[in-house]
This record gives C-alpha cells, structure tokens and sequence, in this order.
C-alpha cells in the first residue's frame, strides 16, 4: 500500500523524504520491523520507543513516525505527529482498510462486569445465527477458537488487524471490552462502534487516571465513538453522570436498572445460589429470563446484554434462550467444587465493589463459614493503599476468615502489600492469617475448612498464571485447591 494512503487524515509535519513509496507494514516494536516498513516510535511508560529509530532503520524502516526533535540523516521519510500512539492507531486503521467500518461493532466499559456481559452477548447474538466475535480479559475469539491477548484490549496496530480477520472469517458482529486504558491510550480511536455500553463505575486503576473524575472522562470516551446507541446503568451514579452527558448525542440512549425508572429493567427477581430468575421487561414486550450464575451483579450484566440485544433487533426469545445457555463463565462466581453445603468458589473480584458483591451475594448460601483467599494487586501509591485498605475492610466486614496473601505482585514487594493489608485488617478487626506464597495461602483455606464451609478465592479468577517479578509463570488455583483436597480427604472427612 502506497504511504500516502496509510497517513490519509493523519495531522504531521513531513520532515523529510518521499510520501509516495509502497509500505510492507507497521510496527511499534523495532525488533518486528520489515523491509520497507513504517516505524512508529512511542514513548512509552517503560521504554522510548525513539531510542530504537537507528536499529529500526538498519533493520529496513523506510518511514519513521515520530513525536520529538530527533534528527535523522539516513534516507528515510521522517514524519513527526503530536501524538504517536495517535497517529499509531490512526495509520493501522487505515493500513487494514478501516475494518470497524464493515463491522457491527458493541464496545463494553465499566469497572465490573465487562466479560461476563460480553459473554451473554455473544450466546444472544449466536442464538439468533448471527455471526459474532469478542474481543476482552479472556482473550480473542474468531469462529470460537481462542487467542490469548497481551492485554484487555489490544494496541491499535494488533486490534486493527483483527478487525480484519474477523471479516475476513465472514464474521459479522464482534463484542469488544474497551478498557480505560485503552481509550486513554488511543487503542481504539479511529474504530467505529454502533452500540456502547456502561456497566458501572467504581475505584480501580488509579494509578493511571490519578482520581475518579479522570477515570470517567477516560471511559466516557468510548461514547464518543458510538454512531447508532448507547447503552447505560442508570442505577449507576456515573451511568447518570453519563446519561447526563450523552442525552442531546445522536445515537439513540437506551437506560437498563433495578432501582431507577429505566427502558430495560426487571420484575419479579428471585435468588438461589445456581440461578437467578427474573422477568425482563423491555419496550418491545416482556419475558421470563434464567441466569445461571447468582446474585443481583449478574442482573444487571444480564440486563446489560439483553438491552444491547435489543438495540441490535434481536427477538424476545433468542434473548431468553441465548442468556439461559450460559452455564457459567469461568472465574465469575465459578463453583469448582461442591459437596452437601461445602464448597469451594473461584471469582475474579479484584476491587473492593466486586468483593463485596461476591461475599454477599453468596453469604445467604452458606451454612457454615465463609473462608476468603485474597491479595490486592496495586502499585505503591496513595490510591494503592487506598485499594488495600478498602478490600480489607469488606474482606473484615463479610468474610468470617480470611487468608492474606500475594496475587500478582510482579515487581513490587509482596510483603510490603501484604503488611498494609494486615494492617487494614486490624483496624476493622478482621479474622485473618497471613501466608506469603498463594499457593500455600490456597492449600491452608482447605486445611482448615469444615463440611458446611464456602471457600472464595478471590482476585485473579480464569488467569491460568501468576506475576512474579518478570516472570510470569503458571498458576490454576482450580487444580490447586482440588489437589489440597484431595490430599485433606486422605485423612479428614468433610
């Protein structure tokens, strides 16, 4: 593809060289660069991608697209942007021949809730034969074959790229998880959404948007994106925030509640621990609905996915059964193991909301005690601190027992988190012990759990691996909490 098609809309100062040369493709990493490439150098949090201007040269970039007064002699065309991760999702759109374009695309945002949502979407839209990809936490799916991504939502270059595949593979819708981080970072500018969706908004990933206000601008975005609805928890206080926001915007506002007045909104609830049943009641009629995962979370991410099902012209009956066919998500509220009242569960909850909507929505469930296995995953920073301190809190408050250890401690020190967390514990008065290793940490919740005991493992859910340092290496708290008690059963019966 010619170059001056690739930089079509894109604001720069040509800096030097020729725009009117074929491109064999674009990358941000200097080791992937091909003959004849674009070159985007970032700055990145951890590295400068300008650094690597000269390997990538020598290894065949033909183009450089770059942000700062670097000068380069070599016979390159030079481009500089204000902003290269801008400029980065930019050209990639345009070098996959703008893919969203001809896509029915749903971005999904919000703290909580986001892959079970995208979940019950895709089983909708597959009830209703509607060829339907998903782009999120647990990775990429294409025709239902499963690709690991690096994060929630993939940089520019590589979800552009998969854009295309999906309509390459004749697949017509996709669900995608937009994280805040990808709208603060440009992954997604230049793709077009026909549906967005707001799920909640509650503390989390501070360390990035500094305060809360930054880190609703940041997912609010997203709606700019949107050409056709948006839909909003109005029972969420930034969901009206949003509401607020989005009103006098000309994609159509579709509302979804339990507490307030809303377009899509329940009657009639009624909770077990397997199942939740409801009727759902929506502008174009009224319908009876099973989810099969518990607790008023799950209505509300089942209401989220029905009033996105909706939007998109899907009968009331591919609703119901589409919803009704998903059994479970692995690490949402996940019964891994159950015996009489005993039973050990395996959920994602990671912030002190999602906690506290684990722990209470299984509290009426349990007959004996509820044992919490948990760590907090944060930097060393005032909102760090904040975090921990806050899941202690809920943890002391709902759990009866709790076991304090590490869950991705990556490069910061886990006994340094795990002191504050104990800390917090002792300020609420929390029952608790402390056990570095998680592992470990897992292995002693069985020990010392009765017949009538609820283990929760709480934190990293359908993450099948641990981050240590640099490493990240493999981690199935499912095996490992059979394992221990298969081992306790040897000796003990429950």
């Amino acid at each position: 593809m010619l170059l001056t098609s690739i930089v079509q809309g894109l604001e720069f100062d040509n800096v030097k060289g020729d725009l009117n040369k074929e491109i064999s493709g674009i990358t941000f990493d200097s080791r992937e660069v091909a003959e004849n490439s674009i070159f985007v150098a970032i700055s990145g949090f951890a590295v400068d991608g300008h650094r690597f201007i000269d390997k990538a040269i020598k290894q065949g970039a033909s183009t450089i697209i770059l942000e700062k007064d670097i000068p380069i002699e070599q016979d390159v065309t030079v481009l500089k942007v204000v902003n290269s991760r801008d400029a980065l999702a930019r050209v990639s759109a345009n070098y996959f021949h703008n893919p969203t374009e001809q896509l029915n695309v749903i971005g999904l945002t919000g703290t909580n809730g986001k892959t079970s949502t995208s979940y019950f979407i895709k089983s909708i839209f597959e009830q209703a034969k509607k060829s339907m990809g998903l782009i999120g936490t647990i990775g990429t799916l294409i025709n239902n074959k499963l690709v690991q991504n690096e994060n929630t939502t993939p940089e520019s270059l590589y979800l552009q790229r998969t854009f295309l595949e999906m309509k390459d593979a004749k697949v017509d819708n996709c669900i995608m998880e937009v994280s805040s981080h990808s709208l603060n970072l440009k992954r997604v500018a230049y793709s077009s959404f026909n549906t967005g969706i707001f799920t909640n908004l509650t503390p989390d990933h501070l360390e990035l948007h500094k305060n809360m206000d930054e880190y609703f601008e940041a997912k609010a975005e997203l709606f700019d994106l949107t050409k056709e609805f948006n839909v909003i928890n109005v029972d969420d206080k930034y969901g009206r925030r949003l509401i607020n926001r989005v009103k006098d915007y000309e994609a159509t506002l579709i509302t979804y509640g339990i507490e307030h007045k809303a377009d899509i909104y329940p009657t009639n609830i009624r909770y077990s621990f397997d199942t939740t049943t409801y009727t759902v009641n929506t502008p174009s009629g009224s319908v009876e609905i099973t989810v099969n995962i518990p607790g008023a979370i799950y209505v509300y991410n089942s209401l989220a996915a029905i009033a996105s099902a909706y939007c998109n012209g899907v009968s009331l009956k591919d609703i119901q059964q589409g919803i009704q066919n998903v059994k479970g998500i692995k690490g949402r509220l996940e019964t891994v193991y159950k015996e009489n009242d005993y039973k050990i569960i395996v959920d994602f909850s990671h912030t002190e909301d999602a906690l506290e909507k684990a722990l209470t929505t299984i509290r009426p469930y349990v007959k004996g005690k509820i044992i919490l296995v948990f760590g907090v995953y944060a930097d060393t920073s005032d909102q760090g601190r904040v975090k921990r301190v806050g899941m202690s809190r809920i943890a002391s408050k709902f759990a009866d027992f709790s076991v304090v250890t590490s869950d991705n401690p990556r490069n910061y020190d886990p006994l340094m988190i795990i002191n504050e967390i104990s800390e917090a514990m002792d300020r609420f008065d929390g029952k608790y012990k402390t056990v570095l290793d998680r592992e470990e940490a897992i292995q002693h919740a069985v020990n010392i759990s009765e017949k009538d005991d609820t283990i929760l493992i709480a934190g990293k859910g359908h993450e099948t691996t641990q981050k240590i340092g640099d490493r990240e290496v493999p981690f199935n708290e499912t095996e490992i909490a059979l394992e221990a008690l298969k081992r306790k059963k040897q000796f003990v019966q429950l």
